[in-house]
């Protein structure tokens, strides 16, 4: 007969197997569906026992439904919680990149992506923003950088990416900006060249 303890914790060998395949993905931030793939778990109900076990014994955090984290929330880039939440291809860029480089200087009250859908969400106390972008720009990666397993926008790309939603947008330092420089990134993703200066 099983006792309490037993179904609460699972056994160690296990336990440390599952993880030891987390650390060689190398994913802080997974959905449930992709622990069936990393564990080899197909059964939905034996997922969900899982990954509620660890949960319910501090080894994972739930960020949402079907969203965990080995590490806590507080210790995760904001950036890296947005675009696993999205669970498909999207890079950070708009006005989250050009406020960090001082393109604009309005403050940006959300984290803003761009991915294949068009969502509003809170997460974990982060607001984010994402916008949708075609398939055949979406993913060209001309002026994407990953840095720690996050797509990020070069200044040039989040430039052309901006002005593909919004031609009229306004940047404070627009004297600052190398458009030549976004004009290759719109040649390149298959935007519209905007003039120099708009």
């Amino acid at each position: 007969m099983r006792t309490g303890k037993n179904e609460t914790r699972p056994k160690p060998s296990a336990m440390d197997a599952r993880f030891a395949a987390l650390a060689r993905m190398g994913e802080m931030v997974f959905h449930a569906r992709d622990a069936t793939v990393i564990w080899g778990t197909t059964n939905a109900n034996t997922l969900h026992t899982i990954l509620s076990r660890y949960a319910r014994a501090g080894l994972l955090f739930r960020l949402q439904n079907g969203l965990y984290s080995i590490k806590p929330p507080h210790e995760l880039d904001p950036l890296l919680i947005g675009s696993k939440a999205l669970h498909g291809f999207c890079y950070v860029s708009t006005e989250t990149v050009l406020s960090r480089a001082g393109i604009i200087q309005q403050q940006v009250s959300h984290i803003t992506l761009v991915s294949g859908v068009s969502r509003k969400f809170t997460l974990v106390g982060h607001r984010f923003r994402s916008r949708s972008l075609s398939e055949k720009y979406l993913f060209n990666e001309a002026g994407i950088v990953r840095e720690a397993g996050i797509r990020i926008a070069s200044p040039e790309r989040a430039i052309a990416d901006m002005l593909y939603f919004n031609p009229r947008y306004h940047f404070d330092a627009s004297a600052h900006i190398d458009w030549s420089a976004v004009s290759c990134i719109q040649k390149d993703v298959g935007y519209p060249i905007t003039k120099k200066g708009v």
